[in-house]
């Protein structure tokens, strides 16, 4: 763990002109999670996990023989608190890099704030195929994007005998890109695409959506 985590770190410092931090006698990172709001659960999991990272390489001597001091935010599951968040990290607890910030959307709206000051950021979660091809040079991807995931469901497709399919996917960034890429390989595996239903990430009854589901004569939901 220690050696990944001190690897993936040391290798986002290094695009950072912060140098100025690195020189201080803890090295910062700021951790822009949702820990709060519709999607707080996977926020702080994210969060806890970062926590346990930290523990573990400050036990074993540190980043660069320096203490890992994680400066935690909340971007309340709102991609322009999101943006504000990055903006106080960078700014006000003066970061040289940071991780965030879970859902697409947020990641997507934190970009323009590490294009502008110039601080890189660890994606852990996004999977939104355009946040690594938009060509910001801040931007460091450890998840698989949505065209990867769908690319390695490619295998399943015939053992499982799809022929047509439904999607119901969240109206955000991640579920929008995962019904078109999914949607792309599947077509290309002679499966016919028939409806795509949205619902809003905090929906809690979904019942208009199956309704309209349940009276397609498609196989497989997605």
């Amino acid at each position: 763990m220690k050696s990944s985590w001190s690897r993936i770190l040391l290798a986002v410092l290094s695009t950072s002109v912060g140098t100025g931090a690195i020189a201080q006698e803890t090295i910062k990172l700021g951790v822009n999670q949702p820990l709060t709001g519709v999607v707080a659960a996977s926020g702080n999991f994210v969060t806890n996990g970062a926590k346990i990272a930290a523990e573990e390489i400050n036990a074993k001597g540190g980043l660069l023989g320096k203490k890992l001091q994680l400066i935690i935010e909340d971007n309340k599951s709102n991609p322009t608190e999101a943006a504000n968040v990055a903006e106080k990290l960078i700014t006000r607890d003066k970061v040289p890099a940071m991780m965030g910030a879970w859902s697409s959307t947020y990641t997507l709206a934190v970009m323009p704030k590490l294009m502008e000051y110039k601080v890189p950021m660890l994606v852990e979660t996004s999977s939104a195929d355009k946040i690594t091809t938009m060509g910001n040079p801040y931007v460091f991807r450890i998840s698989p994007t949505n065209s990867m995931e769908a690319k390695s469901f490619t295998r399943f497709v015939e053992p499982l005998k799809i022929k047509k399919v439904d999607f119901l996917v969240v109206n955000n960034d991640w579920g929008l890109g995962a019904a078109a890429e999914f949607g792309k390989m599947l077509k290309e595996k002679g499966i016919t695409v028939n409806r795509t239903l949205h619902m809003d990430a905090a929906a809690q009854d979904m019942s208009s959506q199956l309704s309209t589901i349940k009276s397609t004569d498609s196989d497989t939901l997605f």
